[in-house]
């Protein structure tokens, strides 16, 4: 199994990368928020990968976090959903995006992918409501990109990778949104209700902080009346 690939961006298609890595060049499909999110031709790149075997085809999918990946993943064991509608739907909403219609179940956000029709929309909800929660909490510990490694250019000297200092540092949100998770699981709330607290408080105000967004997830889950 390929899990991650680095090296150096040779090609952009429409919907895949050509990637060079010391002299091998893989194809990735990436969604189209992925593949805006690349950096330029000749440029060091590295992306988290999962490979798809068939007996006639092998196909690289490539995703620039784990949080991506693993929506990925759950995407495609829904019935109906393949890889094409997967990236389709990524490619609408993003990672966090998908986090937050399925844990609020609002499965017209789903729709509005391109390709994916209301019966199927509905199915992923229903399908995924529940696992909302797990994927939310990666956020916080797999937010960036990882580390390019070593490439080297045809006739010249290897490009060093971009350091530890150069990585795109975990999204604060991402790690509050982790944070205020696990927090209410702590207090006994279900991991599906919490995730949708969470998702609300984050869809209204997205830059809310740990201890804000737990009080307001709280206020959401506070029995009414």
């Amino acid at each position: 199994m390929i899990g991650r690939i680095a090296g150096r961006l040779d090609y952009r298609g429409e919907d895949h990368v050509l990637i060079d890595v010391r002299g091998v060049g893989y194809i990735v499909h990436v969604s189209e928020r992925t593949l805006a999110a690349l950096p330029g031709t000749g440029e060091a790149v590295a992306l988290w990968t999962d490979l798809m075997v068939r007996e006639d085809l092998l196909q690289l999918f490539g995703f620039t976090t784990l949080m991506e990946k693993e929506w990925h993943r759950l995407l495609m064991s829904v019935q109906g959903v393949g890889a094409k509608a997967s990236l389709a739907i990524l490619g609408a909403l993003g990672a966090d995006g998908v986090s937050r219609a399925i844990a609020l179940g609002d499965w017209n956000a789903i729709k509005a992918a391109r390709g994916i029709g209301p019966k199927t929309a509905q199915r992923v909800v229903n399908e995924l409501k529940d696992k909302a929660h797990g994927v939310m909490a990666m956020a916080g510990a797999a937010a960036a990109m990882p580390e390019a490694a070593l490439v080297e250019a045809d006739g010249a000297d290897a490009m060093p990778a971009p350091g530890p200092a150069s990585a795109a540092p975990p999204r604060a949100d991402a790690a509050a949104q982790s944070e205020a998770l696990s927090a209410l699981r702590n207090l006994g709330y279900a991991p599906g209700e919490a995730a949708s607290a969470v998702a609300t408080v984050m869809g209204e105000s997205p830059d809310t902080d740990t201890p804000a967004l737990i009080r307001a997830a709280l206020r959401l889950l506070a029995p009414k009346g």
